[in-house]
């Protein structure tokens, strides 16, 4: 655990350090916000004190900003001859992954809280369902472990951080899209079987409040599935190397 901790502390301070993490969260602030209160159907054209437009636009922004986080972490080490020095510190291949992994879900946890000002807001202009609002954040979280899973994976199995990016993205967006796609243009079993395989339908459940064990068990497992394929993927690189 000391291993993990020290890894996710190095990776935010490398984040903090070359102003990355400062581009990325005010980015993120920035696109939100303009999409959430200023543009189209904005929350007060809609005049209802709910952040379901938020919570609609972040499920994109994430999938778009968390590869742009992840492409680096284990991509650039491997290019740069780091990640061999790291790993003869006695330091598993599982600890290098989950440090990662948990720095970049502290970085978009903090992002996140940055945004309680909406929240905050609403309560006082309307009645706000704070239920549902800590639900969103909840779906948020998960999705975001979800992508910073995909994320780490996709850097684990290259030295190029584009490349990276790209097949982070492309993973991305077919749990995103293409899956939710394929399930409406199809029918029965099979319609059912890619609706539940994308995010989507298991996130919009928990924003809107149902907090279901089924989707829980969904984002929980997919993360595994990532972290699981990247220590792989890491171990097999440091075997070869």
């Amino acid at each position: 655990m000391n291993a993990i901790c020290t890894i996710a502390k190095r990776e935010l301070s490398v984040f903090f350090n070359s102003l990355i993490a400062y581009m990325m969260i005010g980015l993120f602030l920035g696109f939100n916000g303009f999409f959430t209160w200023l543009y189209g159907n904005d929350i007060f054209i809609l005049s209802e004190a709910n952040l379901g437009v938020f919570f609609y636009i972040s499920s994109w922004t994430l999938l778009f900003f968390i590869p742009a986080i992840t492409m680096k972490m284990v991509a650039e080490e491997k290019k740069s001859g780091t990640l061999e020095l790291l790993l003869t510190k006695n330091i598993k291949d599982r600890d290098v992954i989950l440090g990662k992994f948990l720095a970049t879900i502290a970085l978009i946890s903090i992002a996140l809280l940055a945004t309680i000002i909406y929240p905050i807001t609403l309560a006082n202009i309307g009645d706000l369902d704070v239920g549902s609002t800590l639900c969103g954040y909840l779906a948020l979280l998960l999705l975001s472990m979800t992508y910073a899973a995909i994320g780490i994976f996709a850097s684990s199995i290259t030295s190029n951080q584009i490349v990276a990016f790209l097949i982070a993205m492309i993973i991305g967006l077919c749990f995103h899209v293409i899956f939710g796609v394929i399930a409406a243009s199809s029918k029965g079993f099979l319609g059912v079987f890619f609706q539940q395989l994308g995010t989507q339908a298991h996130f919009e459940s928990i924003a809107r409040g149902v907090v279901d064990s089924k989707d829980l068990i969904y984002f929980l497992s997919i993360t595994s599935v990532g972290l699981f394929l990247a220590e792989i993927s890491l171990a097999k690189s440091h075997v070869k190397g």
